[in-house]
């Protein structure tokens, strides 16, 4: 085999190469880039302006049946999504979510709230306050609460 050939062969096979490589981009990222150009079909319909809101510094006692002596906390800070035209309604209404979300997470011991992950700690919120506006029978003026700070001592 001269040379020549040699870097032909060469040539060809990492010609091959690249468009086999090439050909499985688009096969495994077609779908995304469907799937991306869908999305702001998605959100144009969702026209809803969001504002986020603070509830800073929630810190609840955690009750410890087995060791009452040795006092547990757990300091959480929470945003409240909320549509723009709810902000002052649900502004109102932040010492009541402040005081939901005590009365929730109080209920647990430190090695239960130790074991919950962020996300569980927050559908347990949302939880709270979702069955707190359905059993006072209003309209919850938020969207969710979300978790945004989470200290357990």
């Amino acid at each position: 085999m001269t040379i020549k050939t040699w870097v032909m062969a060469v040539s060809l096979g990492m010609a091959v190469a690249a468009a086999g490589a090439t050909a499985t981009w688009f096969v495994l990222k077609g779908p995304q880039h469907k799937a991306t150009a869908e999305a702001p079909e998605t959100v144009a319909q969702d026209k809803t302006v969001y504002k986020y809101l603070s509830v800073d510094k929630v810190i609840v006692m955690l009750r410890d049946p087995a060791d009452s002596a040795q006092p547990h906390y757990l300091a959480v800070d929470l945003v409240i999504k909320v549509a723009a035209e709810k902000e002052a309604e649900t502004k109102e209404q932040l010492p009541l979510l402040r005081s939901i979300a005590l009365r929730s997470l109080s209920n647990y011991a430190p090695d239960k709230a130790r074991s919950m992950t962020v996300d569980q700690t927050t559908a347990a919120l949302n939880k709270a306050f979702d069955e707190d506006y359905v059993h006072s029978h209003s309209d919850k003026p938020f969207k969710t609460a979300l978790i945004s700070k989470l200290i357990i001592e």
